[in-house]
């Protein structure tokens, strides 16, 4: 298989092989499709292997034992996703689902509900990052991290996976801006020491890493660091009390999302107390101001 980089493209089969046909499949279902080479199959838990290029590399031992306990009393109501082993054998590799595989050894289960799809190496790996970032408690480190690989290995663009993954362009620009932060503070954030919020606060400040730190060992708030932020951005001497409040990374996108929502120009000043503030929407024309009126008032 070609190792050059794929062209642009819009989310693809592997987004569809992870998110068609997931609900248990009927009895009928099942007997008309236990033969056949793909769909809906229980396999004995021997016949399924992880997949070695799995993104997730850490899976909380407390989390499986709680897995484990659910699975023993309920069985396994999510099938697995798999592909036939590329080697030839009877085996099948886990494509989504390897949490659920390994609780089930744990509660030492004999087979397991599977899909069987057949996927490249380079879906397989697609599939795997769209499913952590959909169905893990990834931290925001992690979770931008994904972002970054499926952009980087497959041409996404911030737009199409945040159409595919049912969330906003904002969330994924702002978790992004994330791996741009030291790497002593990103820790932190898989930690759980320091919050999405607090990160987001530190992305483009030159001593990051102390605030961090101060963050970490006084317990400061998300607003306490943005305040402290501000404070250290310019000269006290240049201080001044009626200076407007600056505007954060969240506030910048957010402007950006409606204003291309809106397709007028949107202007979100903050005020002081950072609790208050106005929105400015400017038209350029009468019949802008008509859609913005019809817009605001819920009518047609």
């Amino acid at each position: 298989m070609s190792d050059s980089k794929p062209a642009k493209r819009g989310l693809g089969r592997g987004l569809s092989a992870l998110m068609a046909d997931i609900e248990a499949p009927s009895l009928d279902d099942r007997r008309a499709e236990d033969n056949s080479e793909t769909g809906h199959r229980t396999l004995p838990i021997e016949q399924i292997v992880a997949n070695p290029d799995q993104p997730r590399r850490a899976f909380d031992p407390e989390a499986l034992r709680e897995l484990a306990d659910s699975l023993r009393s309920r069985g396994v109501l999510q099938p697995l996703i798999v592909r036939p082993h590329p080697d030839g054998s009877d085996l099948y590799q886990i494509v989504a689902g390897e949490r659920r595989w390994r609780a089930a050894q744990m509660a030492q289960l004999h087979e397991m509900p599977v899909i069987i799809r057949t996927l490249t190496d380079t879906e397989m790996l697609e599939v795997a990052l769209i499913e952590n970032i959909q169905r893990a408690d990834l931290n925001a480190i992690e979770e931008a991290a994904s972002f970054r690989q499926l952009m980087d290995r497959f041409g996404h663009t911030q737009e199409q996976l945040a159409e595919a993954l049912n969330k906003s362009r904002s969330h994924v620009a702002n978790l992004m801006r994330l791996l741009n932060l030291p790497d002593q503070v990103q820790a932190w954030v898989k930690e759980g020491r320091l919050t999405a919020g607090h990160a987001r606060a530190l992305v483009n400040q030159p001593n990051a890493t102390q605030i961090a730190r101060r963050v970490v060992e006084k317990g400061l708030s998300v607003r306490d660091v943005e305040a402290l932020v501000r404070r250290q951005s310019e000269p006290s001497q240049q201080r001044k009390p009626s200076r407007k409040a600056e505007k954060d990374a969240d506030t910048r996108a957010l402007e950006s999302d409606l204003s291309a929502q809106l397709k007028m120009r949107v202007a979100i000043n903050p005020g002081g107390d950072l609790q208050s503030g106005q929105i400015v929407i400017s038209y350029s024309d009468l019949d802008q101001l008509d859609k913005l009126c019809q817009t605001l008032g819920g009518y047609r």
